[in-house]
């Protein structure tokens, strides 16, 4: 039997799309944006708590800036 993985915001009901409007307001909602940052940041703090991790966080705020997000 077969499966197929869905992705976490299928699962949520999430719909995520990519890029600036044409107001130049994130297409995407900030919880969809810069997943690989955000899990690095999220392992991190869960590990070594929010005063270690200040490297991935503003890695993390980097790249939602990138995605036109006001960070």
């Amino acid at each position: 039997m077969e499966t197929t993985a869905s992705s976490k915001s299928e699962q949520t009901g999430h719909q995520c799309s990519h890029g600036v409007d044409a107001e130049g307001k994130p297409k995407k909602k900030m919880c969809c944006a810069c997943p690989e940052t955000k899990k690095q940041r999220d392992e991190c703090i869960l590990q070594h708590g929010e005063d270690k991790c200040k490297e991935f966080i503003e890695a993390h705020k980097a790249c939602l800036r990138q995605e036109g997000f006001k960070v």
